[in-house]
């Protein structure tokens, strides 16, 4: 049971271990600060009804009420140890998993975990104006709840460096706070998370696609021989789980709006909603940066990170077999200007088995969008996922052109048709001219459909944030 009472809620037993209580004591007002700096601006004196988890039991980890989200309660919080676990996969498959950092592992882990930890802040970072374009009081307490999960889940991390990291965790612990989403000096490590999130559409399909990797990264590492990582990222995977409801169903809300106004014979920009091409860049540019964040198609890191017990599969407790010995995986790669088939052994195509995953994932969204299109009663058009060489810039597909069915074409044609496939400048700047904050309750803006429902059974047109009082 997490204790409560104490300045850090936890249920890893913090107070008992003085040292480690007082170093996180003391990145506490560091970690406050980056937030009145760099989150949610204008709103941090509003009570949010907000989700915190007080404890890891399915009692404790969904505690709803109003809170001020510099009061947030952040905590660490990790599943509760299975005594009798073994590591499931690589070289050391059958061994008893560790509970302690292994010397060998040492720098590989600290790097699994910091690229994660990176991630937290950022989102947090990208999302900081959103609030004062928000189109429903519904919609901005969600944002406000993905914000403070992923402060919750920078702790997590964080708990991970100082714990087991000594001085070096430390330090990497104080970094996490100095770096900064989009900055010239000091950029957030992965590319998507330099991306400016200054609009709504932007927002939801940040949380559809980008959260959605978070989902895979943290599932592959749940499966992980080092302990802590796994049980950490297990609950975060709980949380996790919101920030792509609030993603998928954002985007679907868009949809149904932009079909209801189609259906009717209206123009979706002339009444001022996303029009459907538009939705359609907007899935290009994000779902392929998104692709990136799983790295090379072939990886000696991710083949040894596997081999180690560091890095599983997508559910690797589920398949039939857990060495990836003797097998390969078959992939077209771009070689002298043309498609060359390659048999690539499993292990070094780790990133792509997981991306694999990823897209299916994906796909099953975009098939409940188009399902949305018919409902609305609009026929002869369907959103769909570009092709995975499309627009990439990790792996060998990247400084290459590919065309959204993923067809080579040269730099000129590519060029000749980004207008058609990417978001342009235009198409933000009518993007961002939507943006116009719906705050009375049980409204919502022109361009977005409501919700079938409210948070934790309340009403949709709940007062979900209050203004300060007086």
């Amino acid at each position: 049971m997490a204790q409560t009472l104490e300045t850090i809620p936890n249920n890893v037993d913090l107070s008992s271990d003085r040292r480690l209580q007082r170093a996180l004591e003391q990145w506490q007002p560091n970690f406050l600060q980056w937030w009145n700096e760099v989150g949610p601006d204008g709103f941090q004196s509003h009570q949010v009804y907000l989700r915190t988890a007080i404890s890891v039991e399915a009692n404790g980890w969904a505690h709803f009420d109003f809170v001020k989200m510099p009061e947030y309660r952040w905590g660490i919080f990790l599943e509760p140890r299975d005594g009798e676990r073994k590591i499931g996969f690589g070289d050391v498959m059958g061994e008893p998993v560790w509970d302690e950092v292994p010397g060998e592992h040492r720098n590989a882990l600290r790097r699994i975990i910091v690229t994660q930890a990176d991630t937290e802040p950022a989102s947090v970072e990208q999302q900081r104006q959103l609030g004062k374009t928000c189109p429903s009081m519904y919609d901005l307490r969600n944002l406000f709840q993905v914000n403070v999960e992923e402060g919750r889940h920078l702790w997590a991390m964080v708990y991970l460096l100082h714990r087991f990291f000594g001085r070096d965790g430390r330090e990497e612990a104080d970094e996490l706070l100095q770096r900064r989403s989009g900055s010239s000096d000091k950029p957030r490590i992965l590319n998507a998370f330099n991306e400016p999130i200054d609009d709504w559409l932007s927002f939801f399909m940040f949380t559809m696609f980008t959260d959605r990797d978070g989902k895979y990264q943290l599932a592959a590492l749940a499966q992980s021989g080092f302990d802590p990582l796994a049980r950490t990222t297990r609950f975060m995977l709980t949380e996790e789980a919101h920030h792509l409801f609030v993603g998928e169903t954002g985007v679907d809300r868009i949809v149904q709006r932009c079909a209801e106004l189609m259906a009717a014979g209206k123009d979706p920009a002339k009444e001022g909603a996303v029009p459907f091409v538009l939705i359609q860049k907007y899935i290009n540019l994000w779902f392929t940066l998104s692709l990136d964040l799983f790295g090379g198609e072939v990886s000696s890191n991710a083949a040894d990170f596997f081999a180690a017990g560091l890095k599983g599969r997508f559910r690797e407790d589920t398949l039939d077999e857990h060495k990836a010995m003797g097998v390969n995986y078959r992939m077209e790669m771009p070689e002298g200007g043309k498609l060359v088939a390659q048999e690539v052994p499993l292990r070094n195509a780790m990133n792509e088995v997981l991306r694999d995953e990823y897209v299916k994932d994906c796909q099953r969204a975009v098939d409940r969008w188009n399902k949305t299109l018919v409902k609305a009663g609009v026929s002869g058009m369907t959103l769909r996922l570009p092709h995975r060489r499309f627009h990439r810039g990790v792996g060998p597909c990247a400084g290459l052109s590919f065309d959204p069915d993923g067809r080579m074409i040269s730099e000129a044609e590519f060029k000749a048709h980004e207008g058609a496939w990417l978001p342009t400048a235009e198409d933000r700047i009518f993007v961002k001219s939507l943006m116009h904050p719906v705050t009375e309750r049980g409204k919502m803006a022109n361009w977005i459909a409501p919700p079938p429902k409210g948070i934790n059974g309340m009403p949709i047109d709940f007062e979900y944030v209050k203004p300060p009082q007086a």
